[in-house]
């Protein structure tokens, strides 16, 4: 079996914040798997990451070499600008996502991972595949709760008042 994977990610939020969801397709040989989930609040950029965060958990083996396409910015610059290695030393002092950054640094330390920023909305048929799933997600009656986000807000509105 071969550890060259290919991972296309997309997130989405109705509201930014509001009803969110994250669409997955691994590649990898001649297997493919699709995964997704939606959350009941949450942000885009929350789910941008999150799925990118679930492509890498889901392998099976360590030492992958992996190239995650993804249309955020947010999510391939943090990581191939150096931004997120910066901001892991200062222990993400007013950065937002701190509980999924460090997740990611977990589970992308396992791996070798090439990010590949691609134009959202490009006709590129599996970013349009990953873009479907997670709107699916995001309005199915299965909504999970980002208790991440949750506790982001409340710890800001602790800090605020």
């Amino acid at each position: 079996m071969s550890n060259k994977i290919t991972v296309y990610t997309d997130g989405a939020a109705s509201g930014n914040p509001g009803p969110g969801g994250y669409g997955v397709v691994l590649i990898s040989g001649g297997h493919r798997k699709e995964l997704s989930r939606g959350f009941r609040l949450t942000t885009n950029n929350r789910m941008e990451l999150l799925a990118v965060i679930v492509a890498l958990e889901a392998l099976k083996f360590d030492n992958c070499e992996v190239t995650v396409y993804t249309d955020s910015r947010y999510v391939a610059d943090a990581v191939e600008k150096g931004w997120l290695f910066q901001w892991e030393k200062i222990r993400f002092k007013k950065k937002k996502n701190p509980d999924l950054w460090l997740r990611f640094l977990k589970i992308y330390r396992k791996h070798r991972v090439n990010f590949v920023w691609i134009k959202g909305h490009d006709n590129n048929p599996e970013n349009e595949r990953c873009d479907r799933l997670a709107v699916a997600a995001s309005q199915s009656g299965d909504l999970s709760v980002d208790e991440g986000y949750i506790n982001e807000i409340q710890n800001q509105t602790d800090t605020d008042g």
